[in-house]
């Protein structure tokens, strides 16, 4: 089955690529999720704009993501939750808290989907937060998260 990823799906490919799964995972995970659209001559004329709208978002080069990295290595990042006793936070902290977060400590402006957390946070304290700034770069920062008063 042809189709023409949305959005970028690890092990498969980025934002406008076409390319061939099995039925049932396009059918059933892939389409439904909104992660892809179906193939048609119409449709792959869309992928120019799909990825337009990828390469605006995109970190352009190895030397642009060594950049980043830098940038990121050099900020502090610090974030505010209502927590309640003991430390556990009122729901979670979302990627794109933690994007906002970055961004208001100076750091650069960085996509919300290239955000590996480990396990969700939701509770107070110190956290690793890794960035996939481009295939052969991948950042790191401590996210202080603490409680709101």
């Amino acid at each position: 089955m042809k189709i023409i990823l949305t959005q970028e799906i690890s092990n498969l490919g980025s934002a406008g690529d076409i390319v061939d799964v099995k039925p049932g995972y396009g059918r059933n995970y892939l389409l439904p999720q909104g992660f892809a659209i179906a193939w048609t001559k119409g449709a792959e004329k869309q992928v120019a704009t799909i990825k337009r709208a990828q390469s605006a978002r995109e970190i352009r080069s190895l030397d642009h993501a060594n950049e980043v990295r830098a940038q990121l290595a050099a900020v502090q990042v610090r974030l505010t939750a209502r927590a309640g006793s003991g430390g556990r936070l009122f729901g979670s902290v979302t990627p794109a808290e933690i994007v906002d977060a970055v961004k208001a400590a100076g750091g650069p402006a960085l996509d919300r989907r290239r955000l590996e957390l480990t396990s969700p946070i939701k509770a107070l304290g110190q956290y690793q937060v890794n960035v996939k700034l481009h295939p052969e770069v991948t950042a790191g920062f401590k996210l202080d998260v603490n409680a709101a008063k």
